[in-house]
C-alpha cells in the first residue's frame, strides 16, 4: 500500500511569482505536493493604508498567477480572514504538514506571522519562512558596535559582503491540489469596498510582463542608468511596481545586473541596496511608521491647511514640477523618484505640511508603495528619518529642480497640458509671462494655469527658523 503524498502549502503574500520564490522552489524539492495559497486579509484590504489602486494591481498580478500555477499542475487556493484561521483550516483540508512562506520587514506582517506561527505549531502543521524579498538578508547587517545601521553609505559597504543565495528557476510541476478541496476565487475589487483611482497603471500586472519589462531594461537601457536616472521624461526602470509584488525577484534582477558590469548597472544595484536598507530600519525600528526616526524633530510645528493640502494633492499648486509629479501619480500610480523627492519637498519644506500626510497618499494611489520604502523615502525628504543630511540641503527649489532635470520642459508639458505652447524659456516659471505672452501661450496664469500658491524663498526661510528651532543639523 502506497503512503500519502507529503503535501505542503506555500502561503503567496506579495510575492506573486512562479520564478526564484524560495519557498515555493523548497516546497517541491521536500513534498509531492505544493498547494497554493492567498488568503485576503480585511485588516491589510481596508486598513490604513487602503488602496483601490493598489489592490486592483494585486488582483490582476494574482489572477495571472494562477495561471501560472495552472500551467504546472495546481492553482491559486483563495481564502477571505485571518490568516491564522484561514491556514490552518486550508492545511486540514489538504493534508499538508508544513506552510512556508516569504518573510517579511513589515511591523504588521511582523506580529501577523508570529500569530500564525503560533497557530500553525498549536495544530502540529510546521511554520517555514523563507526568504526572496531582498537581495540579502536585512536582518544581518550590525555595525562595529553591534547596532543596527541608519545611514546608507556604511550600510551597503556590508551589505555587499553579505552572502547571496542561488537563483532558482520555476518548478515545472506542483503535483496537482488535493481532491475534494475548495478552491476559491478572487473576489472583485467593488467586493472588496474599493474603487481604482488610477486610469492608467504604468506598467501591465503580473509575472509575464514583469519578466519582459525585467530582461528588456537590464540587456541595454540599464547602463546608461547612472546618466540619466534622473531625467524626468525618461531613464528609469519603472519596475518598481513589480519589485513590490514580487513579481519579479530582486535577487535575480541583482544578478543580471551585475552581469553588465557597467556603470549603470552598477548604480541601479546601489538602489537594490536602497530597497533592502530600507527594510532593514524598518525592521529594527517599526515605530518609524508612526514617528520621526529623530525624536529631536518629533517637536516640529506642522500647518493644518486642507486647502493647500488639496491644492498639492490636486496638481494645482502653481509651481509645474510639483504638480507634473503629483498629476503622473494620479493618473498612472507611479512618479519618477526625482519628481517624488520635489514633491515632497515642497509638502514639508514650502507649505510646511506633515510628511505623515504625504505618505498617506501615496499609499493610496502608488502601485509600488510598500511601508519600509515609502515611509523612509518621507522621512528622507522631511529630515526626519535615517540617513541624516542637514535639513537645508532637503530644501528643493522646485524652478531650479525643473530646469536641471526636465530642460526642455517635456515631463512638464505632458503632465500639465496647459503649458503646451508655454515657451522653453519660461515653461518652468510661467509666472513670468508677460500678459502679451500668456495671451499668445493660451495660459493666463490665475484663469487657465494657478498663480503659484506661495513664495518659495519666503518659504524655505520659515522651514529653516522652524528647523533650527528644534534642532540644529
Amino acid at each position: 500500500m502506497s503512503s500519502r503524498p507529503s503535501t505542503a502549502i506555500v502561503w503567496f503574500r506579495r510575492e506573486l511569482r512562479v520564478h526564484d520564490l524560495p519557498a515555493l522552489h523548497d516546497a517541491r524539492a521536500d513534498h509531492d505536493r505544493v498547494v497554493p495559497v492567498f488568503v485576503l486579509d480585511p485588516r491589510l484590504i481596508g486598513g490604513r493604508f487602503a488602496s483601490g489602486p493598489r489592490t486592483r494591481f494585486m488582483l490582476d498580478c494574482l489572477a495571472e498567477l494562477d495561471d501560472a500555477l495552472g500551467q504546472r499542475n495546481s492553482g491559486l487556493v483563495v481564502r477571505e480572514g485571518d490568516p491564522a484561521t484561514e491556514l490552518v483550516d486550508v492545511a486540514r483540508e489538504a493534508g499538508a504538514d508544513a506552510v512556508l512562506w516569504t518573510s517579511d520587514a513589515a511591523p504588521y506582517a511582523r506580529a501577523r506571522d508570529r500569530r500564525v506561527t503560533e497557530a500553525l505549531r498549536e495544530a502540529g502543521i510546521e511554520p517555514v519562512p523563507c526568504p526572496g524579498s531582498y537581495c540579502a538578508d536585512v536582518s544581518k547587517p550590525r555595525t562595529g558596535g553591534g547596532k543596527p545601521y541608519a545611514v546608507f553609505t556604511p550600510f551597503s559597504k556590508v551589505w555587499e559582503t553579505l552572502p547571496r543565495r542561488e537563483v532558482h528557476g520555476a518548478p515545472r510541476d506542483l503535483g496537482g491540489l488535493p481532491s475534494g478541496l475548495r478552491k476559491g476565487r478572487l473576489p472583485s475589487l467593488q467586493a472588496l469596498g474599493l474603487t481604482d483611482e488610477v486610469p492608467e497603471p504604468v506598467v501591465a500586472p503580473g509575472e509575464r510582463a514583469a519578466r519582459a519589462a525585467m530582461h528588456d531594461w537590464l540587456r541595454g537601457p540599464v547602463d546608461d542608468y547612472a546618466d540619466l536616472h534622473d531625467r524626468l521624461s525618461g531613464g528609469t526602470s519603472v519596475m518598481s511596481p513589480y519589485l513590490r509584488w514580487g513579481c519579479v525577484s530582486p535577487r535575480e534582477m541583482e544578478v543580471l545586473a551585475r552581469e553588465r558590469d557597467t556603470d549603470g548597472a552598477r548604480a541601479y544595484v546601489r538602489q537594490l541596496a536602497w530597497r533592502d536598507f530600507y527594510a532593514h530600519v524598518l525592521l529594527h525600528h517599526p515605530d518609524n511608521l508612526r514617528h520621526e526616526y529623530q525624536e529631536r524633530f518629533r517637536k516640529l510645528s506642522w500647518d493644518d491647511d486642507e486647502e493647500l493640502l488639496d491644492a498639492w494633492r490636486e496638481g494645482r499648486t502653481g509651481f509645474p514640477i510639483v504638480d507634473a509629479g503629483m498629476r503622473q501619480l494620479a493618473r498612472t500610480g507611479w512618479m519618477h523618484n526625482r519628481a517624488r523627492m520635489v514633491v515632497g519637498s515642497f509638502l514639508t519644506k514650502d507649505l510646511h505640511l506633515d510628511w505623515r500626510a504625504g505618505e498617506a497618499h501615496f499609499e493610496r494611489l502608488l502601485l509600488d508603495a510598500e511601508p519600509s520604502q515609502n515611509n523612509g523615502n518621507w522621512q528622507w525628504i522631511a529630515s526626519t528619518g535615517v540617513d541624516p543630511a542637514p535639513y537645508f540641503r532637503r530644501i528643493f527649489n522646485p524652478v531650479l529642480q525643473s530646469k536641471k532635470f526636465d530642460p526642455d520642459g517635456d515631463y512638464l508639458r505632458r503632465w500639465v497640458p496647459e503649458l503646451a505652447d508655454v515657451p522653453d524659456a519660461r515653461i518652468h516659471e510661467p509666472w513670468t509671462m508677460s500678459d502679451a505672452e500668456q495671451e499668445r501661450a493660451g495660459c493666463v496664469i490665475g484663469r487657465d494655469y494657478p498663480s503659484p500658491v506661495v513664495d518659495h524663498k519666503h518659504e524655505r526661510q520659515v522651514a529653516m527658523d522652524r528647523y533650527r528651532a528644534v534642532g540644529e543639523g
